[in-house]
């Protein structure tokens, strides 16, 4: 719909001004891929033959937007898991530093919950690691669910909407829980100047809030 351009048709000279307005308030011409179609009722377009009611492309257009950000989201965690089971080592090491607290400030008393166990840091990381898989197949199966009732019902569409809402929200508990509440309060990740991944652990929160947000707008009734 990017190639549609809308201008009012002035071909045809009116007598009066009310006439014009008359005229205007009831037909558009319209340019799409070089075609012009003249003489349509406002509020509508003609695209090869079919004529599309234009609050329907915008609503589309919005439904188009929120998969197109549960898809980036799948995508982004796909990233995530694919780097973290290549490369184990990398991310293994934020974690087992942050769990052993051994870059806090000096004499902090908060040292005494610290974890020097290597059994404990592989289950914190593999913990995690779960964790995203779960929301990447989550968000996947969300886009697909809502990619397939595109031109669905209103209240079809909004239906097909758990499994996106289910995976954003397990996102936003891993950034939330596992590494804003335990790491960065509990462990104490926030005194740390190397190992602190409160700043990306709030970036990402702030991205999924603002996915899921979007994704959980209802559909009203009067949409296709």
């Amino acid at each position: 719909m990017m190639g549609i351009k809308f201008f009012y048709d002035n071909s045809v000279k009116l007598k009066s001004l009310a006439a014009c307005r008359r005229r205007l308030s009831r037909y558009i011409s319209i340019r799409y891929k070089g075609q012009r179609v003249r003489r349509i009722p406002l509020g509508s377009c003609r695209v090869q033959g079919h004529v599309y009611n234009l609050s329907e492309v915008k609503i589309m257009m919005l439904r188009l937007a929120k998969i197109a950000l549960v898809f980036a989201v799948a995508l982004c965690y796909s990233l995530v898991v694919f780097n973290n089971l290549t490369d184990y080592d990398s991310n293994y090491q934020f974690v087992r530093h942050v769990l052993m607290m051994d870059t806090t400030f000096p004499n902090s008393h908060g040292t005494l919950r610290a974890l020097n166990s290597a059994v404990w840091h592989n289950v914190f990381y593999v913990s995690i690691i779960g964790w995203e898989i779960l929301t990447m197949i989550f968000c996947w199966w969300g886009g697909l669910r809502l990619a397939k009732k595109l031109e669905s019902a209103a209240s079809q569409f909004h239906h097909a909407k758990r499994p996106a809402i289910v995976g954003l929200t397990l996102g936003l508990l891993m950034w939330l829980v596992a590494f804003l509440s335990v790491g960065g309060e509990w462990f104490l990740m926030w005194q740390s100047r190397t190992w602190n991944g409160q700043e990306a652990a709030f970036r990402m929160f702030t991205v999924l809030g603002i996915v899921l947000l979007l994704v959980v707008q209802p559909d009203a009734e009067g949409q296709p």
